[in-house]
């Protein structure tokens, strides 16, 4: 990881939703050093919560999760006029070809498998993600 700080432009925001702690920690700590400003949610409905506080400039999802899984939850997101335009990137320990079929069918830019590649991750993100912050 190289660590990089635009200074002079804004942090990218970024959403972590995963109901493992430890995970979501992890990833933050990581995003954190690559520069990326991060909020965390256990669930998607700490995520819906939070969406209007907190506007992300994408959002990393787990598939397995309580209340609601990452593909409804990303169904959801993606239906809603005011987020549909956050790119949704899954983060998962399910990598069968069908679980990334149905993570693209229900509206998400991407889909990582555990454990994460965190150069691709970050790469990925800056793809998806303007380069100039408003």
């Amino acid at each position: 990881m190289l660590g990089r700080v635009h200074s002079g432009m804004s942090k990218l925001k970024i959403t972590i939703v995963d109901d493992d702690r430890d995970t979501r920690e992890l990833l933050a700590a990581a995003l954190e050093y690559e520069g990326f400003a991060v909020t965390m949610a256990a669930n998607g409905l700490r995520l819906i919560a939070s969406l209007q506080l907190h506007r992300p400039h994408a959002i990393l999802l787990d598939v397995n999760m309580s209340w609601i899984d990452g593909f409804e939850l990303c169904r959801a997101v993606k239906k809603n006029e005011q987020f549909r335009d956050i790119p949704v990137i899954f983060i998962s320990g399910r990598g069968e070809p069908e679980d990334k079929r149905h993570g693209m069918a229900v509206g998400a830019a991407d889909y990582f498998v555990k454990p994460l590649d965190m150069d691709k991750l970050v790469s990925r993100i800056r793809e998806l993600v303007p380069a100039q912050i408003p």
